[in-house]
């Protein structure tokens, strides 16, 4: 006997048991056939993450190899990056980081039904990227100080060894991280589980911290500048873009839109 699943187009991604089921007069004979993964499809025009150009496909779905843009805008530094988003194990990891979020500890049966959603998915995974929110995610940022006991940001190069690590170390956050390693490990996931998703550089990145759309800076009557603004400018910023649409907003919504997983702040 021959079986064919034909899934809808908005259905909950992750992990299904296939049982076959048989009732015969008041009898009931069940077999489990085997497990099966369902994923986002950018191929599928019923998906919200759909995307019609195939060399789009190729780049933001199934390229595992990507080059970070870093520095300053006057030197600007080209890393390699190894994404790596069909290794082996890595989609376990991926579908593990779901089940491991304060949004599917505080409600399950509601993380679970919103999985059909990218624009929920995103939102947790972008949480879970930064171990900042006490939710064992997956790593820890660092900007100053020593490096010597742990890994300095700048020697990663790719996501699988981090990825891996957090898995081996029973998920514990990987120690450190910072704005380029946090967004090429959130393009793994992403991309591992179907959303279109490539990394963004900004140079002369400005850090509102009270959300007023200005850097503010302050002086005393003397001219004397004053060190009490958390605002700031760094030298460049990297974050992630991932292609849905958007029905709660409106169809002129749709197309890229901003993740940031750098912890600067608490998610929420």
């Amino acid at each position: 006997m021959n079986f064919t699943i034909s899934s809808p187009a908005n259905a909950v991604i992750g992990r299904y048991n296939l049982i076959l089921q048989v009732t015969s007069g008041n009898k009931i004979f069940s077999r489990f056939l085997g497990q099966f993964v369902l994923l986002f499809n950018p191929w599928c025009p019923g998906d919200d993450v759909y995307l019609a150009n195939e060399n789009e496909r190729q780049e933001y779905v199934l390229n595992e190899n990507g080059i970070i843009f870093v520095g300053n805008a006057k030197y600007i530094e080209a890393r390699g990056w190894y994404y790596g988003q069909f290794q082996d194990h890595l989609l376990n990891i991926c579908l593990t980081m779901l089940d491991l979020s304060l949004y599917y500890r505080q409600d399950p049966a509601i993380d679970v039904s919103r999985r059909g959603d990218p624009k929920y998915v995103g939102r947790v995974i972008s949480s879970m990227i930064n171990g900042n929110d006490n939710d064992n995610g997956v790593l820890l940022g660092k900007w100053q100080g020593s490096f010597h006991s742990h890994e300095n940001p700048s020697r990663w190069d790719g996501s699988v060894v981090i990825l891996q690590k957090w898995r081996q170390d029973n998920y514990k956050p990987v120690q450190y991280g910072q704005c380029w390693v946090f967004a090429g490990v959130m393009c793994t996931v992403l991309r591992c589980l179907g959303i279109p998703t490539r990394l963004v550089s900004n140079f002369n990145s400005a850090h509102d911290v009270d959300r007023n759309l200005s850097i503010d800076k302050y002086y005393d009557s003397s001219g004397k500048s004053l060190n009490i603004s958390k605002d700031s400018t760094w030298d460049y910023h990297v974050w992630n873009e991932s292609w849905f649409i958007r029905p709660d907003l409106g169809t002129s919504y749709n197309g890229w839109q901003v993740l940031d997983a750098t912890p600067q702040e608490q998610s929420r």
